[in-house]
């Protein structure tokens, strides 16, 4: 006989202390009334048991990390994480303000790697369409992905509901290897290389202004 309904969704959840174990190595100041504060806030929403006791998920758990680490690190005030966690919530990557180009995701990535059942479980994705995904090749075809994948795919699903299914994005796919290679020759013609760190701030930087230069012709073709 299978468990509860009850039992299954609350399997892998972690208490308080759970989430304390996990993230005070890093954030030693970190204490149960904060957790609490941070909820209070709007940041963080963590399931409730029928006995209202906490429930935190491993997705809970990466977004705590974010929020202390942009409190820590990058100073920024309750305010502006939380109109970052909106765009991160839409799909989006944020760069962090007053350190770009650094994103959001950049704080979670180095930390693990997602393994296809949990980029499934974070995400709500069937199997089939991650495949499809990958076969389109707006996911890397692989069996484990940085987090940053959890919003592409997130962005990926969005648009299938509305019709833009990842086979109809081949083109996008085409035009973003162009741009990469474009970057890649000047970049290099700037006597920089990818993957060096002063190449990487290149590219960076480049990719960004062709960001803002592809928005502004999507924008003039839909007449906005």
């Amino acid at each position: 006989m299978g468990r509860p309904a009850h039992a299954q969704a609350s399997a892998g959840l972690l208490s308080i202390g759970q989430v304390l174990e996990r993230l005070q190595g890093d954030f030693a100041d970190l204490s149960p009334s904060k957790l609490r504060f941070l909820e209070e806030q709007g940041l963080v929403s963590p399931e409730r048991t029928k006995s209202g006791y906490r429930k935190f998920s491993q997705a809970h758990v990466e977004r705590l990390r974010l929020i202390l680490t942009l409190q820590r690190e990058h100073y920024l005030p309750l305010r502006v994480i939380a109109e970052v966690l909106e765009e991160m919530d839409a799909g989006r990557d944020p760069v962090i303000p007053g350190a770009a180009p650094r994103s959001a995701s950049s704080i979670l990535t180095p930390r693990r790697l997602l393994g296809r059942d949990e980029l499934q479980r974070l995400t709500g994705a069937s199997s089939r369409f991650i495949g499809e995904a990958i076969a389109a090749g707006m996911l890397p075809a692989a069996e484990v992905f940085p987090h940053e994948t959890v919003a592409e795919l997130t962005a990926l699903m969005r648009l299938a509901e509305q019709g833009i299914t990842p086979r109809h994005l081949r083109a996008v796919r085409v035009a973003a290897e162009r741009e990469a290679e474009l970057i890649g020759q000047a970049v290099g013609a700037r006597g920089s290389r990818t993957g060096s760190p002063r190449g990487d701030e290149a590219a960076l930087e480049l990719a960004g202004l062709l960001e803002t230069v592809r928005g502004g012709v999507l924008r003039r073709r839909l007449g906005k």
